[in-house]
């Protein structure tokens, strides 16, 4: 019997347009019911260079699902080529056009001439969800777009090698806008690569997008920064193209899985060490500078206790459990993992949840249900005033509890994020904020 899912803390795998719609320039082409893209926009009204709004969509109706859709995307696409000003054109399945057979593959081939790229991806949402998405959408990407004669000219040489440039490194972190911070983090993590001497390439955002995209296959390393969510196309460009993958399990917040984490990708690469070791040392004193100042209120138990619960995704539930751990000196109550990860996956994930100092262990559930999420929650002795951190499904369960609440993944209704990050020594410093100011204004005057 099927369960109801109830308080979604994820979307169909069609909503990876999102993935699309974060490489500056490129447009998703949605091969799907008409109402599919205005429910799946719903992350702060990001707008970008294309606003979703606009987004060309064949809307198929049920006269397509009687007689075939691929016609009406033919068009869709031709006007789309002739009206909006893209640089990269990704046609996405819905769950209709999957189901009725429509061959996308065959449709995009015959603009395979045209001077602006038309690639292809399916995502329906019936085989998976927007994390699984994303890692289709990147792999398509990388298999027909990086193939293409003139791009393949960009990074060969003269023999039809692929020109290696020393230092460069592929560098991937969270979905795009499934996760609220993903901008912001990773052009920390970048920048924590730049000090260390490397030179990062992401096609992400502002000042990215597709030129970064043809430098791929010259980098020395992938680095994802990921327990499982694109792991499958950055395993390909290693197949591919030779590129050494450094898959770091962790989204590093605060000290010392920051310094961990630049110390694990200085090993994998060999980039100079001492500059390493300097640089680590120059950012933790400056990270304990602003705890010490601040230690007093941080170590006032009356305004913060000892326990907390994590309702999110793998990256988040495991981060911040470590960060709050190793870093704070707190207790895990619960961790709750909740975006479907598969059954592959989650023993590892487990083990890096319970890789903490001391030998701290906690429960680790991997659930879909929100409202076992809250009863479970209810049900645990924090012995004191709980802090939750999760997803805007979790503020009036806090509410309820009178626990102190963190927003820190989707969905973020009640905050908006433009650039803010929570990675990195500096991310760390931001994260408390969120936890000390929400446990602040509880205090009574």
């Amino acid at each position: 019997m099927a369960k109801i899912l109830d308080q979604p803390r994820y979307k169909c795998a069609l909503a990876a347009m999102q993935t699309v719609h974060a490489i500056t320039g490129a447009i998703p082409v949605l091969h799907s019911g008409p109402g599919c893209a205005a429910k799946l926009n719903d992350n702060n009204g990001t707008s970008g260079r294309f606003s979703p709004n606009i987004f060309p969509c064949s809307s198929v109706s049920e006269k397509e699902v009687v007689f075939g859709g691929t016609g009406k995307l033919r068009s869709t696409i031709e006007n789309a080529l002739k009206v909006i000003d893209a640089d990269l054109f990704v046609v996405l399945s819905g769950c209709t056009s999957e189901i009725i057979g429509d061959d996308i593959e065959e449709v995009a081939g015959n603009f395979s001439g045209e001077k602006k790229p038309v690639l292809w991806a399916k995502t329906p949402g019936f085989k998976g969800n927007n994390y699984l998405g994303h890692d289709w959408i990147l792999k398509s990407i990388f298999e027909q777009y990086l193939e293409r004669d003139e791009v393949v000219s960009s990074y060969s040489n003269a023999e039809g090698e692929v020109a290696k440039e020393k230092g460069l490194i592929n560098l991937f972190v969270s979905p795009p806008q499934q996760d609220p911070y993903w901008l912001g983090n990773l052009r920390e993590i970048e920048a924590l690569l730049s000090a260390i001497g490397l030179k990062p390439n992401t096609i992400f955002g502002f000042g990215r997008g597709i030129e970064n995209i043809k430098k791929i296959p010259q980098a020395e390393y992938t680095i994802l920064v990921s327990p499982w969510t694109g792991l499958e196309s950055a395993k390909y460009l290693e197949r591919r193209f030779g590129i050494k993958l450094l898959q770091y399990p962790v989204l590093p917040i605060g000290a010392t899985e920051t310094s961990k984490f630049l110390r694990a990708v200085q090993e994998f690469t060999g980039a100079d060490k001492e500059l390493t070791e300097k640089v680590i040392a120059e950012k933790e004193a400056e990270f304990y500078y602003y705890i010490e100042r601040f230690a007093d209120t941080l170590l006032e138990t009356r305004i913060l206790g000892k326990r907390f619960a994590v309702a999110s995704d793998s990256e988040y539930s495991i981060a911040v459990t470590k960060f709050l751990v190793n870093d704070m000196g707190l207790f895990p109550e619960k961790v709750f993992i909740t975006d479907d990860a598969p059954k592959s996956f989650q023993q590892k994930i487990t083990d890096e949840v319970n890789n903490l100092n001391y030998g701290i262990k906690t429960p680790v559930q991997f659930t879909t249900d929100g409202h076992d999420i809250h009863e479970q929650i209810k049900a645990a002795d924090f012995a004191g005033t709980p802090l939750i951190l999760g997803s805007n499904w979790e503020k009036k369960l806090a509410a309820e509890l009178g626990a102190h609440f963190v927003n820190v993944s989707y969905p973020m209704l009640e905050k908006l994020v433009i650039n803010d990050h929570i990675a990195g020594y500096s991310g760390g410093l931001h994260l408390l904020e969120q936890i000390f100011t929400a446990a602040m204004s509880k205090l009574k005057l």
